[in-house]
């Protein structure tokens, strides 16, 4: 495949396109402007099988994998870490410093499909593919990151919350680029978990709970979640999970109250018309545990106020 040259049709199963491979973010976004079917492709996880089962047809493909998109750096603020939108989900999955600084992104990457889609898939492609059961834009929602994009009138920087809220269709504009996320760091005192359920190991989830707690001395003082497979993009939680604000190690009860308080606010959302339901219910159960644990990882002394 020659950049530049349009593909043989003979032989292959997605229709006719041209393909370059981008050398600066810049001719990316120029490519992508110039012309109207143009698209990224860059681990190629989604965009395949689309192509070949001919659900999107590009005119164009525009590759950014030499564009040096997988960086790992401090953010502009303290206690931020930046990481380029070409960075692959099996490095988010196993990079002890991704690990430490934000190990509820590396948890949600270790539930991605198989290792074989891990080692090609991105950060940034999961975020763009934006399917309403995808673990990473929930995560991203969790943690209140952002998104770094490039396009035609320069960079601008764009929240989790604003990315997605229409399945497959993200806020982005046809000549933007991704260019890489920004999440905060971990401290001492915060604790974090991602719960899913699957029906078969490495199915796309059914429903899944983030959840972020940030404690002192002993008691919780904010926490933040996001639901997926249940709503259009990641559902917020916080006002489900604010019982939470003031205790220590959650009673039994506590965490009924907040299974309750999931379930009644997935329930209020319609995009799974035919089992909506019973996803609400399964999310509140998540939701339950991931509070569960990530009490647990912050260490809260069972002593601490309830």
């Amino acid at each position: 495949m020659r950049p530049g040259r349009r593909l043989d049709r003979r032989g292959v199963k997605p229709a006719p396109f041209d393909f370059v491979a981008a050398t600066s973010i810049g001719e990316a976004v120029s490519r992508l402007a110039e012309e109207e079917g143009a698209r990224i492709i860059a681990g190629g996880q989604s965009m395949m099988p689309l192509l070949a089962m001919r659900l999107v047809r590009p005119t164009l493909l525009v590759d950014i994998n030499g564009l040096g998109l997988d960086h790992l750096s401090p953010g502009p603020e303290p206690g931020e870490l930046r990481i380029g939108a070409l960075v692959r989900q099996r490095q988010l999955e196993q990079d002890p410093a991704i690990a430490e600084a934000c190990p509820l992104l590396s948890e949600a990457a270790a539930l991605v499909g198989h290792p074989s889609i891990r080692n090609r898939g991105t950060l940034g492609g999961s975020l763009v593919n934006a399917d309403p059961r995808a673990e990473l834009p929930t995560a991203l929602f969790a943690l209140a990151g952002s998104v770094t994009i490039e396009g035609p009138g320069g960079r601008r920087t764009m929240s989790a919350a604003e990315l997605s809220a229409v399945p497959l269709t993200t806020a982005l504009a046809p000549d933007d680029v991704l260019v890489e996320v920004t999440v905060p760091t971990a401290v001492a005192g915060d604790g974090s978990a991602f719960c899913e359920w699957t029906p078969r190991a490495r199915d796309f989830a059914v429903a899944g709970v983030a959840v972020v707690v940030h404690t002192a001395d002993g008691v919780v003082s904010a926490v933040s979640g996001a639901a997926c497979g249940v709503a259009p993009g990641p559902l917020d939680l916080g006002d489900a999970l604010s019982a939470l604000v003031g205790s220590g190690r959650p009673t039994d009860s506590l965490l009924r109250a907040v299974a309750a308080s999931v379930q009644a606010v997935c329930s209020g959302n319609s995009y799974f018309d035919h089992d909506m339901e019973d996803r609400a219910a399964l999310a509140g159960i998540l939701a339950a545990r991931a509070v569960w644990r990530s009490v647990q990882r912050t260490r809260i002394d069972s002593t601490a106020a309830a």
